[in-house]
């Protein structure tokens, strides 16, 4: 039996150039790329091979770009290895590449809800907000901080716990700012982060109610390997827990470090990175070095995988 995970990262990921190199070698993965351009009815591939960047850093372009280029990959793992997951997991947005890839969701449908998906998430805090990593504090410290540099009108709050000591925090600009500070009061670092929205807070409240609706329309499959849900850090079950968890997942907290712990308590003894980059194996560094975790993003990453 497979021992192996699939993990599949979310937005932040995303570089100019991404997939072009399996879609130029391996006819797998420009066939995804070509139904992602039916699917959404515009170039995705070309922005994707070409750019211009600061239109592939639109939430709304973003999220179905790295969707494709994960599956992309996938595509090219299934079509050339025999390595299939016991568990699939994915960080945000990779949740849904993961629902594709064990079958419940088709590729066609998930493009275009990664595409609804992140107009929303971009129209639900019109005037900004604002992201930042938190460095060497527990998940107490960064929590009460949390909650002095809020105020009646002004939030921020845990939004990634991805383990090592990194907390993202998210929420109004002014918020962020002030616990960036604390957290250097704390004797912590803060790194402002390169986005276009307070992901994973409760300020996206109105983007989960658009996906909700959406979802209602979307139809899933039975899984054919587990999916750990990164709301809860447990494997999803029925269609309906499925839907709830994707909406949910909007405005709560990314638990990737206790959604890894669960592949390795379910058996998992290496993972395969699926998607553009290698953050998710940076994180894993972070929590288990000696967790084994492959990629495959570009050609030559196929031959350095395991072999069963």
């Amino acid at each position: 039996m497979s021992t192996t995970a699939f993990m599949f990262p979310g937005q932040g990921t995303q570089a100019l150039g991404m997939g072009r190199g399996l879609a130029r070698e391996y006819p797998e993965a420009r066939l995804v790329f070509e139904e992602a351009d039916e699917a959404l009815g515009s170039s995705l591939s070309k922005l994707c091979f070409e750019g211009p960047e600061d239109e592939l850093a639109l939430t709304a372009n973003t999220q179905p770009a790295i969707l494709t280029t994960s599956i992309a990959a996938l595509r090219v793992l299934e079509a050339r290895t025999d390595l299939r997951p016991k568990v699939a997991l994915g960080h945000s947005l990779g949740e849904i590449s993961a629902l594709v890839a064990v079958g419940s969701v088709r590729f066609w449908t998930a493009v275009r809800l990664a595409r609804l998906r992140g107009q929303a998430m971009q129209e639900a805090v019109p005037e900004g907000g604002s992201m930042a990593a938190i460095i060497g504090l527990s998940v107490e410290q960064v929590e009460a901080l949390c909650e002095e540099a809020s105020s009646e009108t002004e939030i921020v709050s845990p939004a990634n716990l991805n383990g090592g000591g990194q907390i993202v925090v998210a929420g109004h600009t002014d918020a962020v700012e002030r616990i960036s500070d604390l957290a250097h009061d704390a004797e912590g670092r803060a790194i402002t982060l390169k986005v276009s929205a307070p992901f994973h807070c409760a300020l996206m409240q109105p983007a989960a109610e658009r996906l909700a609706e959406w979802l209602d329309k979307v139809d899933i499959s039975p899984m054919r390997a587990p999916v750990i849900s990164c709301v809860d850090a447990e494997p999803m079950a029925s269609p309906d827990r499925v839907r709830g968890l994707l909406v949910a997942q909007v405005t709560n907290r990314v638990r990737w470090e206790e959604s890894v712990r669960k592949a390795l308590h379910m058996g998992c003894e290496r993972a395969i990175e699926l998607g553009n980059g290698k953050v998710l194996r940076g994180l894993m560094r972070r929590i288990d070095k000696g967790f084994k975790v492959y990629n495959l993003s570009e050609p030559g990453d196929l031959d350095k995988l395991p072999k069963d």
